[in-house]
Protein backbone atom coordinates (compact mmCIF):
# COMPACT_ATOMS: atom_id res chain seq x y z
CA UNK A 1 0.00 0.00 0.00
CA UNK A 2 1.14 3.55 -0.81
CA UNK A 3 0.23 6.48 1.43
CA UNK A 4 -0.80 9.89 0.03
CA UNK A 5 -1.04 13.04 2.13
CA UNK A 6 -2.86 16.03 0.63
CA UNK A 7 -2.38 19.31 2.51
CA UNK A 8 -5.20 21.69 1.60
CA UNK A 9 -8.70 20.76 0.41
CA UNK A 10 -9.74 23.98 -1.32
CA UNK A 11 -11.38 24.41 -4.71
CA UNK A 12 -8.27 23.65 -6.75
CA UNK A 13 -7.91 20.29 -4.96
CA UNK A 14 -11.38 18.99 -5.85
CA UNK A 15 -10.58 17.29 -9.16
CA UNK A 16 -7.33 15.84 -7.81
CA UNK A 17 -9.10 14.31 -4.82
CA UNK A 18 -11.81 12.85 -7.05
CA UNK A 19 -9.06 11.19 -9.11
CA UNK A 20 -7.40 9.79 -6.00
CA UNK A 21 -10.61 8.38 -4.52
CA UNK A 22 -11.65 6.85 -7.86
CA UNK A 23 -8.27 5.12 -8.26
CA UNK A 24 -7.57 4.27 -4.61
CA UNK A 25 -8.83 0.69 -4.73
CA UNK A 26 -7.08 -0.25 -7.97
CA UNK A 27 -3.80 1.44 -7.05
CA UNK A 28 -3.89 0.30 -3.40
CA UNK A 29 -3.64 3.83 -1.98
CA UNK A 30 -4.36 5.11 1.51
CA UNK A 31 -5.24 8.81 1.45
CA UNK A 32 -5.28 11.45 4.15
CA UNK A 33 -6.59 14.94 3.40
CA UNK A 34 -5.92 17.71 5.90
CA UNK A 35 -7.20 21.26 5.98
CA UNK A 36 -7.89 23.88 8.61
CA UNK A 37 -11.58 23.29 7.80
CA UNK A 38 -12.52 19.88 9.19
CA UNK A 39 -15.86 19.68 7.34
CA UNK A 40 -14.27 20.57 4.02
CA UNK A 41 -11.56 17.93 4.37
CA UNK A 42 -14.10 15.24 5.27
CA UNK A 43 -16.53 16.21 2.51
CA UNK A 44 -13.94 15.95 -0.27
CA UNK A 45 -13.33 12.22 0.44
CA UNK A 46 -16.64 11.22 2.03
CA UNK A 47 -17.42 8.45 -0.45
CA UNK A 48 -14.08 6.60 -0.23
CA UNK A 49 -13.32 4.11 2.53
CA UNK A 50 -9.60 4.32 1.73
CA UNK A 51 -9.52 8.03 2.50
CA UNK A 52 -10.05 10.20 5.53
CA UNK A 53 -10.21 13.94 6.00
CA UNK A 54 -9.56 15.92 9.15
CA UNK A 55 -8.35 19.27 10.40
CA UNK A 56 -4.83 20.21 11.38
CA UNK A 57 -2.77 23.37 11.48
CA UNK A 58 -0.45 22.56 8.60
CA UNK A 59 1.82 25.45 9.57
CA UNK A 60 2.55 23.78 12.91
CA UNK A 61 5.48 21.38 12.37
CA UNK A 62 4.42 19.26 15.34
CA UNK A 63 1.09 18.52 13.68
CA UNK A 64 2.46 18.26 10.15
CA UNK A 65 5.57 16.13 10.54
CA UNK A 66 4.05 12.83 11.77
CA UNK A 67 1.80 12.82 8.71
CA UNK A 68 4.69 13.56 6.34
CA UNK A 69 6.65 10.72 7.93
CA UNK A 70 3.66 8.40 7.35
CA UNK A 71 3.30 9.38 3.69
CA UNK A 72 5.05 8.09 0.60
CA UNK A 73 3.96 11.22 -1.26
CA UNK A 74 2.79 14.67 -0.15
CA UNK A 75 0.82 17.09 -2.33
CA UNK A 76 0.96 20.60 -0.90
CA UNK A 77 -1.92 22.84 -1.96
CA UNK A 78 -0.92 25.47 0.58
CA UNK A 79 -0.15 29.06 -0.46
CA UNK A 80 3.21 29.11 -2.24
CA UNK A 81 5.16 30.74 0.60
CA UNK A 82 4.61 27.69 2.83
CA UNK A 83 5.85 25.01 0.44
CA UNK A 84 9.51 25.24 1.42
CA UNK A 85 8.93 24.28 5.07
CA UNK A 86 6.90 21.29 3.91
CA UNK A 87 9.69 20.42 1.47
CA UNK A 88 12.30 20.50 4.23
CA UNK A 89 10.22 18.01 6.22
CA UNK A 90 9.88 15.84 3.13
CA UNK A 91 13.67 15.77 2.77
CA UNK A 92 14.02 14.79 6.44
CA UNK A 93 11.53 11.92 6.16
CA UNK A 94 12.45 10.96 2.58
CA UNK A 95 8.96 11.63 1.28
CA UNK A 96 8.25 12.72 -2.30
CA UNK A 97 6.51 16.07 -2.79
CA UNK A 98 4.34 17.72 -5.46
CA UNK A 99 3.29 21.39 -5.57
CA UNK A 100 1.49 23.25 -8.39
CA UNK A 101 3.26 26.52 -7.53
CA UNK A 102 6.13 28.36 -9.16
CA UNK A 103 9.51 27.08 -8.05
CA UNK A 104 11.26 29.49 -5.68
CA UNK A 105 14.98 30.07 -5.12
CA UNK A 106 14.56 28.59 -1.63
CA UNK A 107 12.95 25.47 -3.10
CA UNK A 108 15.62 25.14 -5.78
CA UNK A 109 18.27 25.33 -3.06
CA UNK A 110 16.94 21.98 -1.74
CA UNK A 111 17.85 20.16 -4.96
CA UNK A 112 20.96 18.39 -3.67
CA UNK A 113 19.36 17.56 -0.33
CA UNK A 114 16.41 16.00 -2.15
CA UNK A 115 18.75 13.98 -4.35
CA UNK A 116 20.67 12.80 -1.28
CA UNK A 117 17.33 11.77 0.29
CA UNK A 118 16.38 9.90 -2.88
CA UNK A 119 13.16 11.85 -3.39
CA UNK A 120 11.52 13.90 -6.13
CA UNK A 121 10.14 17.38 -5.45
CA UNK A 122 8.02 18.26 -8.47
CA UNK A 123 6.89 21.90 -8.75
CA UNK A 124 4.90 23.85 -11.34
CA UNK A 125 2.62 20.91 -12.17
CA UNK A 126 -0.74 22.66 -12.45
CA UNK A 127 -2.13 24.58 -15.42
CA UNK A 128 0.00 27.73 -15.61
CA UNK A 129 2.56 26.80 -14.53
CA UNK A 130 2.24 23.16 -15.50
CA UNK A 131 0.26 22.25 -18.59
CA UNK A 132 1.85 25.26 -20.31
CA UNK A 133 5.33 23.79 -19.70
CA UNK A 134 4.40 20.28 -20.77
CA UNK A 135 2.48 21.21 -23.92
CA UNK A 136 5.13 23.71 -25.03
CA UNK A 137 8.06 21.39 -24.33
CA UNK A 138 6.40 18.58 -26.27
CA UNK A 139 6.30 20.68 -29.46
CA UNK A 140 9.70 22.28 -28.82
CA UNK A 141 11.33 18.86 -28.44
CA UNK A 142 9.64 17.61 -31.61
CA UNK A 143 10.90 20.63 -33.55
CA UNK A 144 14.42 20.08 -32.24
CA UNK A 145 14.31 16.37 -33.14
CA UNK A 146 13.38 17.33 -36.70
CA UNK A 147 16.34 19.71 -36.90
CA UNK A 148 14.40 22.95 -36.55
CA UNK A 149 15.84 26.02 -34.83
CA UNK A 150 13.36 28.07 -32.80
CA UNK A 151 12.90 31.72 -33.73
CA UNK A 152 9.68 32.81 -31.98
CA UNK A 153 7.84 31.35 -29.01
CA UNK A 154 4.67 32.96 -27.67
CA UNK A 155 2.33 31.57 -25.02
CA UNK A 156 -0.90 32.86 -23.46
CA UNK A 157 -3.21 31.43 -20.81
CA UNK A 158 -6.45 32.79 -19.39
CA UNK A 159 -8.92 31.76 -16.72
CA UNK A 160 -12.22 33.05 -18.09
CA UNK A 161 -15.97 32.56 -18.09
CA UNK A 162 -17.39 29.89 -20.40
CA UNK A 163 -19.40 31.20 -23.39
CA UNK A 164 -22.67 29.76 -22.06
CA UNK A 165 -22.20 31.70 -18.79
CA UNK A 166 -20.91 34.92 -20.34
CA UNK A 167 -23.68 37.38 -19.51
CA UNK A 168 -21.99 40.71 -18.78
CA UNK A 169 -20.36 43.47 -20.89
CA UNK A 170 -16.89 42.73 -19.51
CA UNK A 171 -17.08 39.11 -20.71
CA UNK A 172 -15.35 38.20 -17.48
CA UNK A 173 -15.99 36.77 -14.00
CA UNK A 174 -13.66 35.73 -11.19
CA UNK A 175 -12.58 32.13 -11.64
CA UNK A 176 -9.55 32.44 -9.36
CA UNK A 177 -8.34 34.69 -6.55
CA UNK A 178 -9.96 38.13 -7.07
CA UNK A 179 -7.06 39.90 -5.37
CA UNK A 180 -4.62 38.49 -7.92
CA UNK A 181 -6.78 39.82 -10.75
CA UNK A 182 -6.86 43.34 -9.31
CA UNK A 183 -3.10 43.38 -8.69
CA UNK A 184 -2.11 41.68 -11.97
CA UNK A 185 0.96 43.17 -13.61
CA UNK A 186 2.10 45.24 -10.65
CA UNK A 187 5.53 45.12 -9.04
CA UNK A 188 7.79 45.38 -12.06
CA UNK A 189 7.73 46.10 -15.77
CA UNK A 190 6.79 43.28 -18.10
CA UNK A 191 9.88 42.19 -20.01
CA UNK A 192 10.41 40.05 -23.07
CA UNK A 193 12.68 39.84 -26.10
CA UNK A 194 11.60 40.72 -29.65
CA UNK A 195 13.85 39.91 -32.61
CA UNK A 196 16.87 40.09 -30.33
CA UNK A 197 15.84 43.39 -28.70
CA UNK A 198 14.89 43.52 -25.02
CA UNK A 199 11.51 45.14 -24.51
CA UNK A 200 9.84 46.47 -21.37
CA UNK A 201 6.26 47.53 -20.68
CA UNK A 202 5.66 49.55 -17.49
CA UNK A 203 2.50 48.86 -15.49
CA UNK A 204 0.83 52.10 -16.59
CA UNK A 205 1.07 50.97 -20.23
CA UNK A 206 0.56 47.23 -19.79
CA UNK A 207 -3.14 47.03 -20.65
CA UNK A 208 -2.80 49.18 -23.76
CA UNK A 209 -0.15 46.92 -25.34
CA UNK A 210 -2.15 43.86 -26.26
CA UNK A 211 -2.17 41.24 -28.98
CA UNK A 212 -5.38 39.86 -30.51
CA UNK A 213 -5.48 36.07 -30.91
CA UNK A 214 -8.38 34.24 -32.62
CA UNK A 215 -9.16 30.76 -31.29
CA UNK A 216 -11.12 28.49 -33.64
CA UNK A 217 -14.70 28.17 -32.43
CA UNK A 218 -14.30 30.67 -29.57
CA UNK A 219 -13.65 34.03 -31.22
CA UNK A 220 -11.07 36.67 -30.41
CA UNK A 221 -9.02 36.95 -27.25
CA UNK A 222 -6.56 39.63 -26.26
CA UNK A 223 -3.31 39.00 -24.45
CA UNK A 224 -1.25 41.30 -22.28
CA UNK A 225 2.33 40.59 -21.28
CA UNK A 226 3.29 38.66 -18.15
CA UNK A 227 5.92 40.21 -15.91
CA UNK A 228 8.96 38.15 -16.91
CA UNK A 229 9.01 36.14 -20.12
CA UNK A 230 12.80 35.99 -20.17
CA UNK A 231 13.15 33.38 -17.43
CA UNK A 232 11.54 30.80 -19.71
CA UNK A 233 14.45 30.85 -22.14
CA UNK A 234 16.58 28.77 -19.80
CA UNK A 235 13.66 26.58 -18.64
CA UNK A 236 12.84 25.59 -22.22
CA UNK A 237 16.41 25.47 -23.49
CA UNK A 238 15.81 28.56 -25.66
CA UNK A 239 18.70 30.74 -24.48
CA UNK A 240 19.45 31.97 -28.00
CA UNK A 241 15.88 32.45 -29.25
CA UNK A 242 15.35 35.95 -30.75
CA UNK A 243 11.71 36.29 -29.58
CA UNK A 244 9.97 34.95 -26.49
CA UNK A 245 6.78 36.41 -25.08
CA UNK A 246 4.28 35.08 -22.51
CA UNK A 247 1.03 36.66 -21.52
CA UNK A 248 -2.44 36.45 -20.03
CA UNK A 249 -5.69 36.12 -21.99
CA UNK A 250 -8.82 38.19 -21.57
CA UNK A 251 -11.72 38.69 -23.94
CA UNK A 252 -11.29 41.38 -26.58
CA UNK A 253 -12.02 44.82 -25.12
CA UNK A 254 -11.38 43.94 -21.47
CA UNK A 255 -7.91 45.44 -21.19
CA UNK A 256 -8.77 48.89 -22.52
CA UNK A 257 -11.63 49.14 -20.02
CA UNK A 258 -9.51 47.78 -17.15
CA UNK A 259 -6.89 50.41 -17.93
CA UNK A 260 -9.43 52.97 -16.72
CA UNK A 261 -8.90 51.77 -13.17
CA UNK A 262 -5.12 51.60 -13.62
CA UNK A 263 -4.92 55.20 -14.82
CA UNK A 264 -7.31 56.33 -12.11
CA UNK A 265 -5.12 54.77 -9.40
CA UNK A 266 -7.86 52.46 -8.15
CA UNK A 267 -5.69 49.31 -8.33
CA UNK A 268 -3.05 50.68 -5.93
CA UNK A 269 -2.54 48.47 -2.87
CA UNK A 270 0.34 50.44 -1.33
CA UNK A 271 -1.57 52.81 0.96
CA UNK A 272 -4.75 53.10 3.03
CA UNK A 273 -7.48 55.31 1.61
CA UNK A 274 -8.44 57.65 4.44
CA UNK A 275 -12.14 57.61 5.26
CA UNK A 276 -12.81 54.70 2.90
CA UNK A 277 -14.83 52.70 5.44
CA UNK A 278 -17.58 55.31 5.14
CA UNK A 279 -17.25 55.97 1.41
CA UNK A 280 -19.89 55.07 -1.15
CA UNK A 281 -18.79 53.60 -4.45
CA UNK A 282 -19.36 57.02 -5.96
CA UNK A 283 -17.19 58.65 -3.28
CA UNK A 284 -14.45 56.14 -4.01
CA UNK A 285 -14.30 57.04 -7.70
CA UNK A 286 -14.58 60.75 -6.91
CA UNK A 287 -11.62 60.57 -4.50
CA UNK A 288 -9.27 60.16 -7.49
CA UNK A 289 -10.77 62.99 -9.54
CA UNK A 290 -10.07 66.75 -9.55
CA UNK A 291 -12.27 68.90 -7.34
CA UNK A 292 -15.08 70.62 -9.23
CA UNK A 293 -18.35 71.32 -7.40
CA UNK A 294 -20.19 72.06 -10.64
CA UNK A 295 -19.54 68.80 -12.50
CA UNK A 296 -20.89 65.36 -11.72
CA UNK A 297 -18.58 62.44 -10.92
CA UNK A 298 -19.53 60.89 -14.26
CA UNK A 299 -18.59 64.03 -16.19
CA UNK A 300 -15.31 64.48 -14.32
CA UNK A 301 -14.32 60.86 -14.98
CA UNK A 302 -15.10 61.15 -18.70
CA UNK A 303 -13.11 64.36 -18.99
CA UNK A 304 -10.21 63.11 -16.87
CA UNK A 305 -9.74 59.90 -18.86
CA UNK A 306 -11.09 61.18 -22.19
CA UNK A 307 -13.93 58.67 -22.41
CA UNK A 308 -16.61 59.56 -24.97
CA UNK A 309 -20.29 59.02 -24.23
CA UNK A 310 -20.58 56.46 -27.02
CA UNK A 311 -17.44 54.55 -25.98
CA UNK A 312 -18.29 50.97 -25.02
CA UNK A 313 -15.94 51.40 -22.05
CA UNK A 314 -18.54 53.69 -20.51
CA UNK A 315 -21.20 50.98 -20.63
CA UNK A 316 -18.82 48.60 -18.84
CA UNK A 317 -18.10 51.11 -16.08
CA UNK A 318 -21.75 52.01 -15.50
CA UNK A 319 -22.72 48.32 -15.42
CA UNK A 320 -20.26 47.74 -12.55
CA UNK A 321 -22.22 50.21 -10.41
CA UNK A 322 -19.22 52.39 -9.60
CA UNK A 323 -21.38 55.50 -9.44
CA UNK A 324 -23.87 54.11 -6.92
CA UNK A 325 -24.38 55.91 -3.60
CA UNK A 326 -23.85 52.70 -1.67
CA UNK A 327 -21.33 52.04 1.10
CA UNK A 328 -19.39 48.76 1.22
CA UNK A 329 -19.73 48.05 4.94
CA UNK A 330 -16.02 48.06 5.76
CA UNK A 331 -15.15 48.01 9.44
CA UNK A 332 -11.94 49.97 8.82
CA UNK A 333 -10.27 51.96 6.09
CA UNK A 334 -8.88 49.90 3.21
CA UNK A 335 -6.54 50.25 0.24
CA UNK A 336 -7.86 51.41 -3.15
CA UNK A 337 -7.23 47.95 -4.60
CA UNK A 338 -9.26 46.26 -1.87
CA UNK A 339 -12.14 48.72 -2.31
CA UNK A 340 -12.18 48.06 -6.05
CA UNK A 341 -11.99 44.30 -5.48
CA UNK A 342 -15.13 44.38 -3.35
CA UNK A 343 -17.00 46.40 -5.97
CA UNK A 344 -16.01 43.86 -8.61
CA UNK A 345 -16.95 40.86 -6.47
CA UNK A 346 -20.55 42.07 -6.45
CA UNK A 347 -20.69 41.77 -10.24
CA UNK A 348 -18.02 39.28 -11.26
CA UNK A 349 -18.78 36.42 -8.86
CA UNK A 350 -19.83 33.15 -10.51
CA UNK A 351 -23.50 32.27 -10.26
CA UNK A 352 -24.42 28.76 -9.01
CA UNK A 353 -24.92 27.41 -12.55
CA UNK A 354 -22.00 29.26 -14.17
CA UNK A 355 -19.11 27.41 -15.75
CA UNK A 356 -15.56 28.64 -16.14
CA UNK A 357 -13.12 28.18 -19.02
CA UNK A 358 -9.36 27.81 -19.39
CA UNK A 359 -7.84 28.89 -22.70
CA UNK A 360 -4.17 28.29 -23.60
CA UNK A 361 -2.41 29.10 -26.86
CA UNK A 362 1.16 28.64 -28.11
CA UNK A 363 2.91 29.94 -31.20
CA UNK A 364 6.08 28.30 -32.50
CA UNK A 365 8.02 29.80 -35.41
CA UNK A 366 11.18 27.92 -36.34
CA UNK A 367 13.69 27.71 -39.15
CA UNK A 368 13.88 24.41 -40.98
CA UNK A 369 16.74 24.26 -43.48
CA UNK A 370 16.45 27.62 -45.29
CA UNK A 371 12.83 28.57 -44.56
CA UNK A 372 10.53 29.41 -41.66
CA UNK A 373 7.62 27.27 -40.48
CA UNK A 374 4.95 27.97 -37.86
CA UNK A 375 2.80 25.82 -35.59
CA UNK A 376 -0.05 27.10 -33.44
CA UNK A 377 -1.36 24.96 -30.59
CA UNK A 378 -4.38 25.66 -28.41
CA UNK A 379 -6.42 24.11 -25.60
CA UNK A 380 -9.90 25.07 -24.37
CA UNK A 381 -11.38 23.43 -21.27
CA UNK A 382 -14.89 24.12 -19.98
CA UNK A 383 -15.69 23.44 -16.33
CA UNK A 384 -18.21 20.80 -15.28
CA UNK A 385 -19.81 22.72 -12.42
CA UNK A 386 -18.92 24.86 -9.40
CA UNK A 387 -16.88 22.06 -7.79
CA UNK A 388 -15.11 20.50 -10.74
CA UNK A 389 -14.27 23.72 -12.51
CA UNK A 390 -11.98 24.05 -15.51
CA UNK A 391 -9.46 25.58 -13.12
CA UNK A 392 -9.74 22.67 -10.68
CA UNK A 393 -9.46 20.10 -13.48
CA UNK A 394 -6.44 21.70 -15.13
CA UNK A 395 -4.63 22.31 -11.83
CA UNK A 396 -5.58 19.10 -10.02
CA UNK A 397 -5.44 16.43 -12.70
CA UNK A 398 -1.79 17.00 -13.69
CA UNK A 399 -0.89 16.78 -9.98
CA UNK A 400 -2.88 13.56 -9.59
CA UNK A 401 -1.46 11.86 -12.68
CA UNK A 402 2.07 12.85 -11.70
CA UNK A 403 1.41 11.44 -8.21
CA UNK A 404 0.39 8.09 -9.68
CA UNK A 405 3.54 7.99 -11.80
CA UNK A 406 5.78 8.75 -8.81
CA UNK A 407 4.11 6.12 -6.65
CA UNK A 408 4.36 3.55 -9.45
CA UNK A 409 8.05 4.32 -9.95
CA UNK A 410 7.68 5.39 -13.57
CA UNK A 411 9.52 8.68 -13.04
CA UNK A 412 13.22 8.22 -12.37
CA UNK A 413 14.03 11.84 -11.55
CA UNK A 414 15.33 12.85 -8.13
CA UNK A 415 15.84 16.32 -6.75
CA UNK A 416 13.85 19.52 -7.42
CA UNK A 417 12.23 19.70 -10.87
CA UNK A 418 9.49 21.13 -13.07
CA UNK A 419 7.69 18.93 -15.68
CA UNK A 420 9.80 19.66 -18.76
CA UNK A 421 11.25 16.15 -19.16
CA UNK A 422 9.74 13.83 -21.75
CA UNK A 423 9.38 10.98 -19.25
CA UNK A 424 7.10 13.28 -17.26
CA UNK A 425 5.16 15.36 -19.79
CA UNK A 426 4.44 12.69 -22.41
CA UNK A 427 2.41 10.26 -20.25
CA UNK A 428 0.70 13.10 -18.36
CA UNK A 429 -0.43 14.85 -21.57
CA UNK A 430 -1.61 11.52 -22.97
CA UNK A 431 -3.63 10.77 -19.82
CA UNK A 432 -5.08 14.29 -19.69
CA UNK A 433 -6.65 13.73 -23.11
CA UNK A 434 -8.88 11.10 -21.47
CA UNK A 435 -10.35 13.96 -19.43
CA UNK A 436 -10.92 16.31 -22.36
CA UNK A 437 -7.75 18.31 -21.74
CA UNK A 438 -6.04 18.22 -25.10
CA UNK A 439 -4.28 20.47 -27.58
CA UNK A 440 -5.13 21.08 -31.21
CA UNK A 441 -2.09 21.79 -33.35
CA UNK A 442 -2.09 23.31 -36.82
CA UNK A 443 0.53 24.54 -39.27
CA UNK A 444 0.30 28.20 -40.34
CA UNK A 445 1.33 29.24 -43.87
CA UNK A 446 3.04 31.59 -44.24
CA UNK A 447 4.45 32.13 -40.73
CA UNK A 448 3.40 35.34 -38.95
CA UNK A 449 6.73 36.70 -37.84
CA UNK A 450 5.88 39.56 -35.47
CA UNK A 451 3.77 40.01 -32.36
CA UNK A 452 2.78 43.53 -33.34
CA UNK A 453 4.47 46.04 -35.66
CA UNK A 454 4.50 48.61 -32.84
CA UNK A 455 6.75 46.32 -30.80
CA UNK A 456 9.50 46.06 -33.42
Amino acid sequence: MKNILVIGAGLSASSMLRYFTQHAEKENWSIKVVDRDDKLAKAKVANCDRAEGFAINALDPNERRPLIEWADLVISMLPAQFHVEVAKDCVTYKTNLITPSYISKEMLALDQAAKDAGILIMNEIGVDPGIDHMSAKKVLDEIEERGGVMHIFESFTGGLIAPESDDNPWNYKFTWNPRNVVLAGQGSAAKFIQEGQYKYIPYNKLFRRTEIIPIDGYGDFEGYANRDSLKYRAKYGLDDIPTIYRGTFRRKGFSKAWDTFVQLGATDDSYILEGSKDMTKRDFINSFLPYNPNDSVELKLRHYLKIDMDDIIWDKLVWLGIFEKKTMGFEEDVTPAYFLQKILEEKWTLKPDDKDMIVMWHKFVYKMNDHFEEINSHMVVIGEDQTYTAMSNTVGLPCAICAKMILNGTIGLKGVHIPIHKEVYEPILNDLENYGIKFIEKAVHPPIMYLDPSMA
